[in-house]
């Protein structure tokens, strides 16, 4: 009986952990997972386990940091405007973590190199399509990880 109720206490602290860092089954389990690679500079989208895009990124240059970790997208908005960065485009915004997105840029000659304030930024059209992608699967359905 002891064996049990320790199994059961370990089981309830993992299901606890994962309730407070955001993990959840369906996240886990995503049909759409958006894979961000610092250290390439690269970013792969799976669809059911199979790659359909890699495309080239531009993350957080010096003095700025784009966060490692794994989410559900919390917000998409076709056109979003940066308060922060003096009202700069950013079209096709797939939100994930405050004000940190994946979203298009004009700037394409920086991708595959470190030059944003911390956001994921892509050629305008691949975030359209990712974009896209994302509205398919559903928020709940589509997990971004950011690594180095």
């Amino acid at each position: 009986m002891k064996h049990a109720t320790r199994k059961n206490a370990i089981l309830t602290a993992v299901a606890l952990a994962a309730m407070l860092f955001g993990a959840t089954t369906q996240g886990w389990s995503a049909s759409l997972v958006a894979r961000v690679d610092i250290s390439s500079q690269t970013m792969t989208v799976s669809r059911n386990g199979r790659v359909i895009h890699k495309w080239k990124v531009s993350t957080a240059r010096p003095g700025y940091w784009t966060p490692r970790g794994t989410w559900s997208p919390k917000r998409l908005h076709r056109m979003w405007y940066s308060r922060k960065y003096h009202m700069s485009p950013m079209p096709y915004s797939v939100f994930y973590l405050g004000g940190y997105a994946i979203h298009g840029t004009n700037y394409v000659k920086s991708l595959g190199r470190p030059a944003s304030h911390g956001c994921i930024r892509l050629q305008t059209a691949n975030a359209a399509q990712f974009y896209s992608l994302v509205q398919q699967a559903g928020r709940a359905n589509t997990r971004i990880t950011v690594v180095n």
